[in-house]
């Protein structure tokens, strides 16, 4: 999103963390209720072709940065142009300019609820392993945190679809708020 482009009119949200906690479905949630563009950056990695190779160890692509940031600034110029907002998500958040984003949304899940996620969708052992750590850890809470100003960093549950729904319902108010004041 160009410094000079058109004020926007609705926010611009991030739901990040670790692979399995639920971003998605948080994601489609919040933009059903809210009317934001939802933006899975996973797909547009695939769509755009936005890797250099693979990792076969791990079993993904290997991001092209670039590439993505040059893909993600178009829909947010033309989001902003619009006069819409986006929900973007995605399991890295460090890679993304802070001016893009209003409001950070963590999900954590605990690691038992974690552990049957990432088993359900056929991770190796060495992938699941990993954002097991990773969530252990808190790595992508502490990216956030080191990535964005801490008053819009947000960690929050995702154990549940009763967690989803409430954080639906606090993202919610949270955009009623920012259009309010920043209208």
């Amino acid at each position: 999103m160009s410094e000079d482009g058109p004020k926007r009119q609705r926010p611009n949200v991030l739901i990040t963390g670790t692979p399995g906690v639920g971003k998605t479905s948080t994601a489609s949630l919040i933009s059903e209720r809210v009317g934001l563009q939802h933006v899975n950056v996973g797909e547009l990695i695939v769509q755009h072709q936005c890797y250099e190779g693979r990792d076969e160890d791990l079993d993904t692509n290997v991001l092209d940065e670039d590439k993505l940031l040059d893909v993600m600034e178009v829909i947010l110029d033309k989001a902003a142009e619009d006069g819409t907002g986006i929900v973007a998500d995605f399991h890295m958040c460090e890679i993304f300019p802070e001016r893009w984003f209003d409001l950070v949304l963590v999900l954590r899940a605990s690691t038992d609820v974690l552990f049957d996620r990432l088993t359900k969708r056929g991770y190796n052992e060495k992938k699941r392993s990993e954002n097991m750590e990773a969530e252990i850890m808190q790595v992508i809470l502490d990216e956030a945190r080191e990535s964005y100003a801490p008053e819009i960093v947000h960690e929050v549950p995702s154990n549940t679809l009763d967690d989803m729904e409430t954080n639906g319902k606090r993202v919610a108010e949270w955009c009623k708020h920012w259009e309010k004041n920043n209208a």
